[in-house]
Parts: C-alpha cells; structure tokens; sequence
C-alpha cells in the first residue's frame, strides 16, 4: 500500500495535520489551564487580602484573638472558599468551611517565616472525596499589636478540573474526527492530483514503435504534471525524428548498395551468357566491376564513419598542427581528380594556423567539400580554397564554378542521401560515392570540433562553403 504515492501523500498529510492539532490542543490547554489556575489563585488571594483588612479592623476595636477571628470571618461571604486563621503557633484561631468544600488547611511543617504568599495543592486525605483543592497560605502582621497570624484559603478545583476534562473530551472527539475528513480528503485530494499522472502512464504504456507518433495527453499545461508531459511529449518527438531518421538511413543504404550490386551482377551475368569473348570485353567487365566495388567501399567505410559518429563511438584524437599545411596537402590530393576534368585549384592560405583538433577527421572534411566542388564544376573551370583568422576562428572557404544549387535543395544538402542531381551522382565514377554522405560527414566533423559548417551563397556563378573552426589564442 505504501508503494503508491496517493498512499504516501495522503499518509503525509494527515500525519502532519495530526502533529499541528496535537501540539494545538496541548497550547490551547495548558494556557486555559494556566488561566483558570490563575484565577482562581487570584480570588484566593483576594480572600487572603480582605480577612486580612478585617481580622486588623477587628483588633484594633479590642477584641481578643479568637473573637477578631471569628467576626472576621463571619462578616464576609465565601461562597466557594474555605478560610482558617491561625496564630503564630499554628493554633486554630476560626475556621470557616461551606458545605461540599475542601478544609484550608496549613503545610506540614509550615515554616515560612515571610509574608508572600504561598500556593499549593491539597490531595488525598486532606482533599474531599470529589478531588483535590487548590490552598493559599499568607504569614499577615496586624497593626497594632504587631501580632502575627497565619491565614488559609482553599478551594476545591473540582470546577476547573471539569472544564478541563470537558476541554480534553472535545479534542478527543473532534481532533480524530478531524484527522479522518482530512484524510478522506487527502485521499480524494491526491486522487485527483494524480488522476492525469496515471493517465499518462496508460498511454505512455501503449506507445511503442509502431506509434511514436502518439502522445501523452496534457490536462492543465500550465501546471507541474502538464509541464512534465508536455517535456515527455518532446522527448517522444526526438525519439519518433530519430526513428524515421534511422529508418530512412537504412532504406537509403539500402538503395545505395543495391544499385552498385545490380550493376555488378548484371555485367557478370551478360558477360558469362556466351562461352568465350574477347579480351577487351572481359577487361571491360572488370572495369565496371572494379568501379562500383570502389563506390561500395567508399559507401561502407562513409556509413559506418556516420553511424559511430551517431553511437558516439568515434572519440576525436586531439592533436597540434598547422591547418595551412593540412590544406595545402588535401589540395595536392584532390588536384588528381581535378587533372581529369582539367579543373584548376587555387588556395590562398594564412600561413603558420597552428590548430587544434582531429587531422585525420578534418583532412576528410576538406577532402570531402573539394571533392563536392570538382565534381560540379564543368570542365577548364576553378574551384579555389581560402583559409583566413578572424574573431578567434579559422575560416576555410571553398568556392567553384559551377551552375549552382537550386533555391529548394539549399536546405537539404547536408542530410544524409540527399542529392541534387541523382541521376549524375550516380554516374559520377571517381568523383565521390554520389551517396550523398559527404557534406553530411563534413559538417559532422565541423560540429565535432566545436565549429560550423554551412553554405554561404550559391547561384548560377557557382557555390561557397564556409567552415569555420576555433582558432587557439596562441599563435
């Protein structure tokens, strides 16, 4: 039962409910009681001070001991209080005890010699049988003679102890009463806090593959539990963006590979129809053989780069270098695929950029955007490479000739798979894989380093693509 949270909320609130009526119920007695204490010490003691004023009154008039006592005593009214005087030798002087209450009585041994008061409480056999009774004691001094008399007031607390007990009768009925609304209450209450919790938990339950597209349901999206479906709802998007995205990389892959296949086996397959042919036509065979094995290589080898980079599994291998040298190597490398288009590279680089970084990775970058270049730049054309340091970064742009890219496939040339012109990129031996995976590659390296990748501007007189990396504060 405890393994729900309605039970635990609702245990929660009650017991903390019953700690605030108990320590309640005890302040609201202890000051009633305190006050009804005080009270009634206070009319005792104004007993003590009017028997006082009279038993002086008295023996200034003359009388004896005994006879001051008594008028003393007979002219006041007690309704409820019992009054004894006493001499110094603790001798009973007059007494005078209603009907139903407790004798005042002195402590044994009464030994206070001061003239404070002193208040106490009289139990067991001094008390009546309805309880105990509350007695004050005074030492006064009547002037003239200076004679010392002790006087004793006492009341039953048969009264307060009935208020009391009336007092701590209603807390106990009314403060577990209390505790039970509230937690039936708290119970409902937390039920129905919790209501669209366990709605979302239903429909969290039936959410699988097949239905990411399906969301948790948003009662109040201003509130905590709206605010938590609502983030759960967005964690459900980027796992459906994620799904489609691996499921369209796999439908893609496999596209890819299948074309390079057919091709393979549609040569072998025409090339084995007859017994013999000549030396040329198997050549030639091989050839188209040794050409798409070339692109399922390079497919390969750029899939798997692209899916370690997804799984976070290809760590970067930090290193110093000079980015002037890495690119002016790269451009060596790519002006072989340009000799064959009679294509000219141009660099134009800032010398001695001493970065930071991956040299493997950020060589396949560059690689990868000349390649890009080439391979859309007509024949006699140009594509140039520039490397400048500005604002704390390196900024590597390459620039061809091309016939640009079109306005509507501007903001999908960094996907995977996509390309502009598939019909050339597959017929684009030697040029790239025509997969559509090397800008996609490229701005993963970009990204990976801290840097960008993006395309600048592209029109009829050709394409820029700008990559920018963080340069070091040192040079």
């Amino acid at each position: 039962m405890l393994d729900s949270v309605r039970s635990r909320l609702t245990l929660w609130y009650t017991g903390v409910l019953a700690l605030v009526l108990i320590l309640f119920s005890v302040s609201v007695y202890g000051l009633l009681a305190r006050q009804l204490y005080r009270r009634l010490e206070g009319g005792l003691y104004t007993t003590i001070e009017g028997t006082a004023r009279l038993l002086t009154q008295e023996r200034q008039e003359g009388e004896s001991e005994r006879e001051a006592a008594h008028s003393a005593l007979t002219e006041q009214y007690f309704p409820h209080h019992a009054v004894a005087i006493f001499d110094e030798q603790e001798h009973l002087l007059a007494a005078h005890t209603p009907p139903g209450s407790v004798p005042a009585r002195l402590l044994t041994p009464w030994q206070q010699a001061s003239t404070r008061p002193l208040f106490f409480t009289a139990t067991g056999k001094q008390a009546t049988a309805k309880g105990a009774a509350r007695v004050t004691v005074q030492r006064v001094v009547v002037v003239p003679p200076q004679t010392p008399y002790i006087i004793a007031v006492s009341q039953s607390l048969e009264t307060v102890t009935a208020e009391l007990a009336l007092l701590r009768h209603i807390f106990a009925g009314t403060v577990p009463l209390a505790l039970m609304v509230a937690g039936i209450g708290g119970w409902f209450l937390a039920r129905t806090s919790l209501a669209p919790v366990v709605e979302m938990a239903d429909s969290a339950q039936r959410i699988s593959v097949e239905n990411l597209a399906q969301r948790l349901p948003i009662a109040n999206p201003r509130d905590e539990l709206g605010q938590l479906a609502a983030t759960f709802n967005a964690l459900l998007a980027r796992l459906e963006a994620s799904f489609a995205q691996q499921r369209q990389f796999m439908a893609d892959a496999s596209h890819e590979l299948r074309t390079p296949l057919a091709v393979m086996h549609t040569t072998a397959d025409v090339t084995l129809q007859r017994p013999s042919r000549e030396e040329s036509e198997y050549r030639e065979a091989l050839a188209i053989i040794g050409q798409q094995t070339q692109r399922l290589t390079r497919l390969v080898v750029e899939m798997f780069t692209l899916a370690y980079a997804d799984a976070g599994q290809r760590p970067l291998h930090l290193q110093a270098f000079y980015l002037d040298e890495l690119l002016t190597e790269t451009a060596r490398a790519a002006q072989v695929l340009a000799a064959r288009k009679n294509v000219a590279i141009v660099t134009a680089l800032v010398p001695e950029a001493l970065c930071y970084g991956d040299e493997e990775l950020l060589r396949q970058m560059i690689l990868n955007l000349l390649e890009n270049a080439i391979k859309y730049t007509p024949p006699d054309g140009q594509v140039q490479m520039t490397l400048v340091r500005q604002n704390g970064q390196y900024r590597i742009t390459v620039t061809d000739t091309g016939g640009g890219i079109p306005v509507d496939a501007q903001s999908h040339i960094f996907e995977r798979f996509y390309r502009v012109d598939k019909a050339r990129s597959r017929t684009a031996i030697g040029h790239g894989s025509g997969a559509g995976l090397g800008l996609a590659i490229a701005r993963w390296i970009a990204h990976a380093h801290n840097g960008a990748l993006t395309l600048a501007h592209s029109d009829a007189t050709g394409s820029v693509f700008v990559a920018a990396l963080p340069a070091p504060a040192f040079r």
